[in-house]
């Protein structure tokens, strides 16, 4: 066998890579869950410094902040020997509610690691692993992972893309957000639109028990609920706005989903359907939002379809053909793609 040196010294550069990336994804939600990151951005530190104002040990945080400075998560001045933040540092590391927030999508990474003999077994049987089976982490960090995005781009975006939904948003309109988790999405709407009124429906009962309390704190109890029940199943309605939020694709029956769906709109109702962003083949898929969506695909979204009855796995990357088709089968007539961010595309169907 000849190997090109070359070749494989660029792989290698890129495995030290990942291999820095996977054990530095410990750290970086330590440095959330101990708000290292949050103190370090009042202002730069010496390790002992850091650590004085977060009542956590001098010569662990010192180690801890010369791995996150290796990997360009804090500064380091060699002058002074203090660490500090940059603004778009503090940007993504310290506000879970901020449009870009970090630590919850490497903590939705470890939660799913977990399951690693799991999904191993999985891989040999063909067997699923159902949604509610996995690591606390994975559902804290599933919310925390797309709700920045959604905080983005919901109001400001998405829902004024959709053809004459604001202002019968505005007028009260009923609305059902289907694979809602800890309600998310269900309260922005609900916070944005107080005129009209919500429920969120999910199959994972601990996430809607998550979502009461949620709407509960923002002030919405008696204008927003929440019930556990699988998108082929919920009931009520007629609604004016259905919405899936990164959900169908986790669906082990999509398509008898989308007919519920479309049982329960109204005759001129609107399905939101917002999915990963994915191009048309796998060719297209071949870069970094792609691999992160493949692998968390490979440990969340299809084993938890292949967990349910229906036989569908769609996967993250499913792209938008798929979803055209199994629409367009449950009986809609009208689909387009009304919006787009890297992470995120919105779709709107139509009776």
């Amino acid at each position: 066998m000849t190997v090109n040196e070359q070749k494989l010294m660029d792989f290698v550069h890129r495995f030290v890579g990942d291999l820095g990336a996977a054990v530095a994804a410990g750290h970086i939600v330590i440095g959330d869950r101990l708000g290292l990151y949050q103190a370090l951005a009042t202002g730069a530190a010496l390790p002992e410094e850091l650590a004085e104002r977060t009542g956590t040990a001098p010569r662990y945080v010192e180690e801890w902040l010369r791995g996150q400075a290796a990997g360009g998560y804090v500064e380091y001045d060699p002058a002074d020997g203090r660490y500090s933040l940059t603004e778009e540092q503090a940007f993504a590391l310290t506000d879970p509610n901020g449009p870009i927030f970090a630590p919850g999508a490497f903590q939705l990474a470890l939660g799913a690691l977990r399951a690693q003999d799991r999904v191993e077994r999985a891989f040999r049987t063909g067997e699923g692993l159902s949604w509610g089976s996995h690591d606390e982490d994975v559902h804290a960090g599933c919310e925390r992972f797309f709700r920045p995005g959604y905080s983005a781009h919901l109001i400001a975006e998405w829902l004024p893309a959709l053809d004459g939904i604001l202002p019968r948003l505005g007028d009260g309109i009923r609305v059902a957000d289907v694979g809602c988790g800890h309600g998310a999405s269900t309260v922005l709407m609900a916070q944005a639109y107080p005129g009209s009124s919500f429920t969120g429906y999910d199959c994972h009962t601990a996430s809607i028990e998550q979502a009461r309390k949620r709407a509960s704190d923002a002030g919405l109890d008696g204008r927003v609920g929440f019930e556990a029940s699988s998108a082929q199943d919920f009931g009520g309605g007629p609604y004016d706005l259905i919405t899936t939020f990164d959900a169908l694709h986790d669906m082990g029956d999509p398509l008898a989903a989308a007919r519920n769906v479309r049982s329960r709109l109204t005759g001129d109702g609107t399905w939101m359907i917002v999915e990963p962003a994915a191009g048309e083949t796998v060719a297209d898929n071949l870069n970094p939002v792609g691999r992160v969506y493949y692998s968390f695909s490979a440990y969340l979204c299809v084993p938890g379809a292949l967990a349910q009855e229906g036989g569908w796995s769609l996967g993250a990357q499913a792209g938008e053909e798929p979803i055209r088709r199994l629409v367009t089968e449950a009986g809609f007539t009208r689909f387009r793609r009304v919006a787009q961010t890297p992470f995120n595309h919105v779709y709107e169907a139509r009776p």
